[in-house]
């Protein structure tokens, strides 16, 4: 009970930077503030857990399929291996049949190109590294908001406090971190999304 609990104004001081309805809208809007705050906090420690170990797991498979992307150094070496071996079998022809009829050596011819299946895995699959190290990054910012949000001025009238944590809360609510709170959750759905679509793709020619 407010009334027990903080001596009553003297008169004319009711609204006064010390006044007992500062301290009475002090101590409920820090009972809103610690309830509204707590969900945001537990969703947002449980999303960072397993956003952290999905990027890692996509990070190792990228590992992998990117490789596809690129030329095979072992099939290069075999091609430069094989021309080499065609020069010294033309310069032998030449040393023991002379000029004549000589075999024309073919150049090495190394040609890649990646399949169309190793564009959309990679593509997926880094599209959906992406979001979720997006929603990592805006995580660690929603959980410093509500850092901030949630410190109490120490210096101060109870009034000018009470100012502060208004000031705050429309701050709060001008900046959308509720919403962007509540979007989180739905990118990394996006991301997961993305992976099993990549990894359907990736296992289909198998």
């Amino acid at each position: 009970d407010y009334e027990q609990k903080y001596a009553p104004d003297d008169q004319y001081d009711e609204l006064s930077p010390k006044a007992r309805v500062w301290r009475v809208y002090g101590d409920e809007s820090t009972k809103i503030d610690i309830e509204m705050v707590a969900g945001w906090r537990e969703g947002l420690d449980m999303l960072l857990v397993f956003a952290a170990l999905f990027s890692a797991v996509v990070t190792a498979f990228l590992t992998t399929t990117c490789q596809s992307m690129r030329v095979d150094n072992s099939e290069v070496t075999n091609s430069l291996l094989l021309e080499m071996i065609g020069v010294q079998r033309a310069i032998l022809h030449v040393v023991v049949y002379g000029p004549a009829d000589v075999e024309t050596v073919p150049p090495a011819i190394i040609s890649f190109q990646p399949k169309p299946a190793d564009f959309w895995v990679n593509g997926l699959w880094f599209t959906s590294l992406g979001l979720s190290l997006s929603t990592t990054l805006l995580a660690v910012l929603a959980k410093q908001w509500i850092h901030q949000y949630i410190s109490v001025p120490s210096v101060g009238s109870p009034r000018n406090r009470c100012r502060v944590r208004h000031f705050r809360y429309k701050a709060l609510a001008k900046w959308r971190v509720p919403l962007i709170i509540e979007l989180l959750p739905v990118l990394m759905h996006a991301a997961l999304g993305l992976f099993f679509i990549g990894l359907v793709v990736y296992l289909c020619p198998l």
